[in-house]
């Protein structure tokens, strides 16, 4: 079995990645895990375990899916937080809504539909995980350096490729082997 995902590479411009190592020296006395600046993806279809043998047919459909696909830029212009103002979970960048983005996606789930894998109930957020909160030991200043930094996260990112990842859980998180690379017209 693979733990498998399909997503787009989300390649971090310097001063992106300077902002998050400053927000991260700004909140170091809290329980936070952050996610390296050079795992960066959007996820557009998350998996799971998958029997190897299944393989080749996941990346037919993704064929399928990205064949006609042009590549297209998007634009990162916010951090945003899941869970609520007083019991955030998970740190994130987000992005301007893009049509070719949703299109890639409507293409993605149609073509996994031909083999049998279906679209879970989730809304399709596109985001960029930054960090999981474990535990914060300050609400209050953790809010005040959210709203600090929250608007300096802007760029504009050329989307080229689909990539089909294997996700290999380790003590010190998650690394990513690349399986098969799209490239998006």
């Amino acid at each position: 079995m693979k733990r498998l995902f399909t997503a787009l590479p989300i390649p971090l411009s310097e001063e992106v990645k300077s902002n998050i190592r400053t927000l991260q020296q700004n909140l170091k006395g809290e329980r936070i895990r952050w996610i390296p600046a050079d795992n960066m993806h959007l996820t557009l279809k998350f998996f799971g375990d998958t029997p190897g043998k299944q393989v080749p047919e996941l990346v037919k459909a993704l064929k399928g899916a990205t064949n006609a696909q042009p590549a297209f830029t998007l634009v990162m212009n916010r951090m945003g937080i899941f869970g609520s103002r007083y019991n955030p979970r998970v740190v994130w960048l987000g992005f301007e809504e893009n049509r070719e983005l949703y299109q890639l996606k409507r293409n993605i789930t149609h073509h996994l539909e031909t083999i049998g894998i279906f679209e879970d109930r989730q809304n399709f957020v596109p985001h960029l995980t930054v960090a999981r909160i474990k535990k914060l030991s300050d609400r209050k200043f953790f809010q005040q350096r959210f709203d600090m930094f929250k608007d300096n996260f802007y760029q504009e990112i050329l989307c080229s490729q689909l990539i089909l990842y294997e996700s290999i859980l380790e003590p010190t998180g998650a690394t990513y082997k690349v399986i098969h690379t799209f490239d998006l017209t």
